[in-house]
């Protein structure tokens, strides 16, 4: 008898500062693969109905609530049971628990990936949820901080929870986003964890998402960040509806994405300036995909108004070609310019 292989699911990592409510819902306007997304972490849910919770990120009105989780960042099974209450209120379906974020004064704070070393404290937290969720619960973490023996020790605690799936980037904290992922040790954890596993890390060509594919065959479900940010088109083209767009209409596709989010922003944020260093985040990943990266992350960087940055995007768009895929290129050319520009991503 032939089973057929499930289909793949695709899911966009959040990224703090980048991925909100506006990028998500502009980015739904222009583009197809996605089949979940989630919110940058929330934090400081201190009391019932949070006033960090009345915000249009997480307002059902502007956001498709079966397909945005929302995420806590969070070391606390009080706060935890708190902000799945008041997402359950909101309509939600499912939660996240950020165990992941690398970043030292998250990590330094024994939340985000920084909590994994501590097996007592996540096990005491797994036990004070476990029966008490009112709505599915999923995990985001490291293979651990320090070792990869971290998450192997955390893995009998979270089974004991139920959780719905258990999202994996397959490097530790200590690592930030550094080296390679350890495929021998995120394959090592599959058989041990009750709930599906789903595999994050540099996944940021249609071949490499194909050759994780071949070393993973058990895995249908795939987070993917930085490689999106750099190329739109990723999901889509991992999912093969896109192949007939050319590189000249991905270009126009990709300029009118960024027109609209930024006008949006505009719009929103009552011209504030600060929208400019949203867009330059947006920007420190999306150059990768031009044909020369360097200049046009040179041109960027110096844009100190808005008449600027609406010329130089134009200019971009008119003179270079868009070549996709981008982000692969990151790795090396790292040594040849700074490319780096307060990015928070927690992916």
């Amino acid at each position: 008898m032939l089973f057929k292989k499930p289909s793949v699911e695709i899911q966009f990592g959040p990224f703090q500062g980048i991925t909100d409510v506006h990028y998500r819902n502009v980015f739904q306007n222009y583009f197809t693969g996605i089949d979940k997304f989630f919110t940058p972490f929330f934090s400081g849910i201190h009391k019932e109905n949070s006033k960090n919770l009345k915000t249009d990120e997480i307002n059902p009105n502007f956001n498709d609530i079966n397909y945005l989780i929302p995420q806590l960042l969070s070391n606390d099974s009080a706060e935890i049971l708190r902000f799945a209450e008041q997402c359950k209120t909101m309509g939600y379906n499912e939660v996240n628990l950020n165990m992941g974020c690398p970043y030292p004064q998250v990590a330094l704070k024994k939340r985000g990936s920084g909590l994994m070393p501590y097996t007592e404290m996540v096990a005491k937290i797994m036990n004070e949820l476990k029966g008490n969720l009112p709505l599915a619960f999923s995990i985001k973490c490291r293979l651990g901080y320090h070792n990869s023996t971290e998450l192997e020790e955390l893995l009998p605690y979270f089974n004991s929870v139920g959780l719905k799936e258990l999202i994996v980037h397959a490097r530790l904290g200590k690592q930030m986003y550094g080296g390679v992922p350890d495929q021998e040790k995120f394959a090592a954890i599959i058989p041990l964890s009750d709930s599906p596993v789903v595999y994050n890390g540099d996944i940021f060509t249609v071949d490499q998402f194909k050759a994780y594919q071949q070393k993973f065959p058990e895995i249908n479900k795939w987070m993917l960040g930085r490689g999106i940010l750099s190329d739109p088109f990723l999901a889509s083209d991992i999912k093969g509806t896109t192949a007939e767009i050319d590189l000249n209409s991905r270009k126009e596709i990709v300029y009118q994405f960024i027109t609209s989010l930024y006008l949006k922003r505009r719009k929103v944020k009552a011209d504030n300036p600060a929208i400019l260093g949203r867009m330059k985040e947006l920007w420190s990943y999306l150059h990768w995909s031009f044909d020369d990266p360097a200049t046009a992350w040179r041109m960027i960087r110096k844009v100190g108004n808005f008449e600027d940055y609406e010329e130089t995007v134009a200019y971009i768009v008119k003179h270079q070609q868009w070549v996709g895929s981008g982000f692969i290129r990151s790795a090396s050319s790292k040594n040849d310019y700074d490319d780096t520009f307060n990015q928070h991503n927690n992916e």
